[in-house]
């Protein structure tokens, strides 16, 4: 007879004790039975199909047999609304992720938890040299710190993650983590190679400069109507441009803006010790962006007639948008002989390099019954060795600090990479697509000329503080 694999081994040992010793003998002490009692923890994501983590899950499962994973993928446009209708209805999920933009809102609603300092969970210990008994054994382990998670996870994490709670039992205000991420995207330049070859262009520009400019006439072309026929670059838009908002935002951001601080909107204000007092870095962004749209500016190569951003890259009548890893699936899959890169996002030359984070964190539900079982699956998940095998299956750029080098090296995610160390966000208040709405009609309005830059910034600022406020 072949001899069994070891862990095929220990696993039927596993089962052998469950179904007839029972994990509940009488020998086993009382705590123990009662932490070995059935979980079933139900997980809701989206974009990733269950194949990303049943290899997770199953290594989760040698360690808490007794712990049951169910996890489904809910589409992005059903899932906020599915998710508040299972809470009312006490049918939510015991883990879900939520864009690390929701965070504060989901923590005053009080629809998350936060992470317990010590977690306690039963494990099967193989005992024994020649007659091999599985034993029980009840353990408890400190949870990640607040000073661990700022050294393991890149720097954006913590200003999203780690929120202001008031303690129970103190009633004193203290900081708590209430969620992970196992994954941060940035937002890129993807380019056209071809029109880049048509065009003559070597290189992809690192600078919003003269020379990203003067690219972006080489690359735009008109039909002898004035239509554009091919776009340079994917700017100057709002509703049909791909993450407008975030280009914008990561423009205001590396012009030197303060978007948000303490609790008060400034993308429309001149930040506290500026380089010049004189200057808006905020409406300068602006302008730069809308330029683009603008028929009297010699960068002029988008307009509202014009198809979303991304499908027309796909269609390839677009020569550089920006986007994030999550996209590429779909570019490849609906044009696959599309001949494309990517590139690291340009910068402002001679200022610091900022880089805009957009991520989902794994949260644990508030109102769920397992919350202990709930945060050791996020905490084990989260760990390096499956982070690692994740993102190589979901072709995501990391949170973890470790793994960056690692995928730099890598030559789909080395652009995504590259940029994790400076890359950053801002609140947007409890109602962010509202908040995005709002700078979308901010574009719109300068385009369509309905009102003076100043006031339009201005009045953007004061709607978006309105969801602050919520």
């Amino acid at each position: 007879m072949p001899k069994l694999p070891k862990k095929i081994t220990i696993l039927f040992l596993v089962f052998i004790f469950i179904m007839f010793s029972g994990f509940g003998c009488k020998c086993t002490p009382k705590s123990v039975q009662e932490a070995m009692k059935p979980v079933t923890l139900n997980y809701w994501r989206v974009w990733d199909d269950s194949d990303a983590f049943s290899e997770i899950i199953s290594k989760y499962k040698e360690q808490h047999p007794f712990v049951t994973i169910n996890y489904k993928k809910l589409r992005y446009e059903e899932f906020e609304q599915e998710l508040i209708e299972a809470f009312a209805e006490d049918r939510g999920p015991d883990i879900f992720s939520i864009h690390n933009t929701w965070m504060e809102k989901y923590e005053s609603k009080s629809f998350i938890a936060p992470m317990p300092d010590q977690i306690t969970m039963v494990y099967p210990i193989i005992q024994g040299s020649i007659k091999k008994e599985v034993v029980p054994e009840k353990r408890t382990y400190n949870s990640i710190t607040i000073k661990q998670l700022k050294k393991d996870y890149i720097d954006v994490v913590p200003g999203d993650v780690i929120l202001k709670t008031q303690n129970p039992k103190t009633k004193k205000t203290e900081e708590r983590i209430f969620g992970l991420p196992l994954s941060v995207d940035t937002l890129v330049m993807l380019y056209n190679k071809d029109l880049f070859n048509n065009a003559g262009i070597i290189n992809p520009p690192e600078f919003w400069n003269k020379e990203f400019q003067q690219n972006v006439k080489k690359l735009t072309k008109q039909n002898s109507k004035g239509q554009i026929i091919q776009s340079g670059v994917g700017l100057g838009g709002g509703e049909n441009i791909t993450r407008s908002t975030d280009i914008l935002s990561t423009l205001m951001m590396q012009n030197g803006t303060d978007m948000l601080s303490n609790g008060r909107v400034l993308f429309h204000a001149t930040p506290v010790g500026f380089k010049d007092a004189n200057v808006v870095p905020g409406l300068d962004a602006l302008r730069f962006y809308t330029d683009f749209a603008n028929p009297a500016k010699e960068v002029y190569c988008w307009n509202n007639t014009l198809e979303n951003s991304l499908d027309m890259f796909i269609h390839e009548k677009l020569a550089i948008m920006f986007g994030y890893s999550y996209m590429l699936p779909q570019i490849k899959a609906e044009n696959p002989k599309l001949n494309f890169a990517i590139a690291k996002l340009p910068q402002i030359e001679y200022n610091p390099s900022v880089n805009f984070a957009n991520y989902w964190v794994e949260v644990a539900s508030n109102k769920g019954k397992n919350i202990n079982e709930a945060w050791d699956f996020i905490q084990f998940i989260a760990k390096e060795e499956q982070a690692d095998s994740y993102l190589k299956k979901t072709k995501k750029p990391t949170a973890l600090r470790s793994l960056v080098e690692k995928q730099i090296e890598d030559e789909e995610m080395s652009a995504f990479a590259d940029q994790l160390l400076t890359a950053r966000s801002w609140y947007k208040g409890n109602n962010a697509n509202s908040a995005e709405a709002i700078m979308v009609e901010m574009i719109e309005k300068v385009n369509s000329g309905e009102d003076g830059i100043d006031n339009i910034i201005a009045n953007g600022a004061k709607k978006v503080q309105q969801t602050i406020n919520e």
